[in-house]
């Protein structure tokens, strides 16, 4: 089932001369988690600011196309309504923190207190939320005195106590470092597990192919593949758009092309794990 859907999208920013997006068709299903994938400038940012309604109403430009979410052309959902449907994580924390709260726990009830939730509920969530993110020594610190990975993470709990539908997370792990940035994965995937229909911007490939179902990769404003993450990250053509492969299935190809037959190629280091051992046994 298709949550959101996009044909023949094209978009340009006011005052630029070249479209940012161009002939965009694409089908995000329902609980699903995708990889936005590509080199900086190929349009990605962009596409993820037209999915949350923010081009036009907010970016203004031209934009052209048909643009769906549950069936209903984004023209016809007011922002607030966007708003509680579609969450958003910023690439930069600092711009999402919202300045009026004075410690943890308040800032990541505050959307809630602004949709009028019963304190109870707000209270019983938030606390859910800061044991999930591990945040249970700063809940009672000051937002703007944490660290970027710290505010990173407040962020983005503040985004998952609202409860949307759909995810939409640009380079949430950009300030983590790697034990952060895997804690950061597993949330992603318990949200999946709860049914979230999920956008993921990442740089960190490796992770990229351990956590989502489909990689869409962009190029220049276009969507050059998309396809099961298995296909995509096995497919050599990725390069050529400026993306990136995990650096295992890389090995494999190199392993390949000098006559070393692989049973598969592996994305993860599991997977390469298994190959290895196949190709162990054949030769035992």
């Amino acid at each position: 089932m298709s949550m959101i859907t996009m044909k023949n999208v094209y978009y340009q920013y006011p005052l630029e001369k070249e479209q940012v997006l161009k002939n965009i068709n694409l089908s995000i299903e329902k609980g699903k988690v995708y990889g936005l994938v590509g080199h900086n400038d190929a349009g990605k940012t962009t596409l993820c600011n037209v999915i949350r309604g923010f081009i036009p109403s907010f970016y203004r430009g031209k934009l052209t196309g048909e643009i769906e979410l549950d069936g209903k052309t984004i023209q016809e959902y007011s922002m607030g309504d966007l708003a509680t449907r579609i969450g958003y994580s910023f690439q930069n924390p600092f711009t999402q923190i919202s300045g009026v709260k004075e410690t943890v726990f308040e800032e990541i009830a505050y959307g809630l207190e602004n949709l009028g939730t019963a304190p109870e509920v707000i209270g019983e969530k938030v606390r859910e939320l800061i044991a999930m993110f591990k945040l249970d020594a700063l809940q009672e610190k000051n937002p703007f005195e944490l660290s970027g990975g710290q505010k990173q993470r407040v962020a983005l709990a503040a985004i998952i106590a609202l409860d949307p539908e759909v995810i939409v997370i640009d380079e949430p792990t950009s300030q983590l470092d790697p034990q952060g940035t895997e804690e950061i994965f597993k949330i992603i995937d318990l949200m999946k597990k709860k049914g979230k229909t999920i956008i993921l911007v990442e740089h960190k490939i490796d992770l990229i192919a351990a956590y989502v179902d489909e990689v869409i990769v962009m190029s220049q404003g276009e969507i050059k593949m998309i396809g099961k993450t298995s296909e995509v990250f096995t497919n050599k053509e990725v390069l050529t758009y400026g993306g990136q492969l995990p650096q295992v299935a890389l090995l494999s190809l190199a392993l390949q092309n000098a006559g070393i037959t692989m049973p598969t190629i592996p994305i993860t280091l599991v997977e390469a794990q298994q190959a290895i051992e196949k190709i162990l046994s054949r030769e035992v």
